[in-house]
C-alpha cells in the first residue's frame, strides 16, 4: 500500500501539504458536498471534531463534484459555506476526484486499503435501485464516505456515506483507534 502520509495534497486555501502533517493521530478522511442530502453531516463531523481532537483525532474534508454536481463551487465560496452554514473549523482541502480515471492518488490508496465498507447503512441498495449504484464494487458510493486512518497510517474501517459522525459502530472504532 503506497504510504498515505507522502502523498501530495493541497489545503483548501491552496497551501500545499502531505497527511504527514498529522502523523500519529487518527484521521477521519471524508469525501464532502455543499449541496447534498446528506450535507447536514458537517454538523456532526464538527461535533466529533471538536469533542475528539484534544485525545488526538482529526477530521480532514475533502470536497468532490463527482455525485450529481453536488459541489459546484470554487474552494473560496466551499470554506465560507462550511463556516457560515456548519461552524466548521476542522481542515479542508481542495476540491478533488474520488471516482474513474481521475481519481485523486489519496482515495485511490484509501481504496485499495480497504475495498470493502464495513459498516453499512444501506446507502448503497438505495442508490442501485434508483440506477445510481457504484460502477464498479469498490467505488467511493457518494458523498460523505468516511475512511478511518489509525495513528500508524493504517486505513482502520470504511464507512458508507449514511453513516453519520453520531452513529455508534462510528463512534467505536474512533475510540477504538484512539485507544491504541
Amino acid at each position: 500500500m503506497e504510504d498515505l502520509y507522502g502523498i501530495p495534497l493541497r489545503r483548501i486555501d491552496g497551501r500545499a501539504t502531505t497527511l504527514g502533517e498529522y502523523r500519529g493521530k487518527v484521521l477521519l478522511v471524508v469525501n464532502v458536498a455543499s449541496q447534498c442530502g446528506l450535507t447536514p453531516q458537517y454538523e456532526g463531523l464538527q461535533r466529533l471534531y471538536a469533542g475528539k481532537r484534544q485525545a488526538g483525532l482529526e477530521v480532514l474534508g475533502f470536497p468532490a463534484n463527482d455525485f450529481g454536481a453536488q459541489e459546484p463551487g470554487t474552494e473560496a465560496e466551499i470554506a465560507t459555506f462550511c463556516e457560515t452554514n456548519y461552524g466548521v473549523e476542522f481542515p479542508m482541502f481542495e476540491k478533488i476526484t474520488v471516482l474513474g480515471p481521475k481519481r485523486h492518488p489519496l482515495y485511490s490508496a484509501l481504496i485499495a486499503a480497504k475495498p470493502e465498507h464495513e459498516v453499512k447503512s444501506g446507502l448503497k441498495e438505495k442508490l442501485t435501485k434508483h440506477g445510481r449504484g457504484p460502477a464498479a464494487e469498490t467505488d467511493v458510493l457518494w458523498n460523505f464516505e468516511k475512511f478511518l486512518i489509525g495513528r500508524d497510517g493504517r486505513v482502520a474501517a470504511r464507512f458508507e456515506p449514511g453513516v453519520t459522525a453520531d452513529d455508534p459502530r462510528l463512534l467505536a472504532a474512533v475510540e477504538a483507534a484512539l485507544a491504541a
